[in-house]
Order: C-alpha cells, then structure tokens, then sequence
C-alpha cells in the first residue's frame, strides 16, 4: 500500500501558463507573450473537478494528481477563459511531466 501510494503522490503537472501575443506586431528583441500570474487551473474527470492550483508570480504551476486523462480550464475571476490550450492532459503513473498552457489574447 505505501508503495502504491508513493507511486500516486508524485504523478502530476508542472509547468507555465503563458498568453500572447500581447502586443499587435511581435518584434525582434521583445517579448510577444507574458506569464499569466494568480490564474487558476482546475482539472476534472468525469465531470468533478480533481484538482486546483494557482498560477505564480512567473506563471508557473505545480499539482499533483492521479495517473489518468483530465479536462483543463483556466479560470480568472470565476470565468473560464476561452482560447486556452491545451484543454485536455493525460498525467502517467509515478512521474511529474511538464505540460506548459498558452491564452491566444486574439491580438493580431
């Protein structure tokens, strides 16, 4: 059982949530994306949101969850946002990957 459970304890996500363009011409030199900083991730399965987690001060996450596939949304201000992706994860057994999100701010 200790065995198991170490397995499930260190399945999960890591990575950074990003948005952009964030400005109409994208330039050499200067940054055409931005870390999304305070956003929250929610993963469901079958409908039940399994897991929450904040996005830092550089956009970057961290949440461990059970080896299986989940539905992603981003949420700021209670609002799930649109054009986020990927919208769909699948975590393995026993290993933390990173799976790094993107906002396309529809900026052109």
């Amino acid at each position: 059982m200790r065995i198991l459970f170490a397995i499930l304890a260190t399945s999960g996500l890591f990575g950074h949530v990003s948005r952009g363009p964030i400005t109409p011409v994208c330039r050499q030199g200067t940054p055409c994306s931005a870390p999304v900083v305070g956003a929250e991730l929610q993963f469901s399965r079958n409908g039940v949101i399994a897991a929450k987690t904040l996005t830092g001060p550089a956009g970057g996450y961290r949440v461990i969850l059970r080896p299986g596939a989940y539905l992603v949304r981003i949420a700021k201000g209670g609002k799930p946002m649109l054009r986020f992706s990927p919208t769909f994860v699948r975590v393995p057994t026993g290993d933390a990957i990173r799976v790094d999100f993107s906002i396309d701010t529809g900026i052109r």
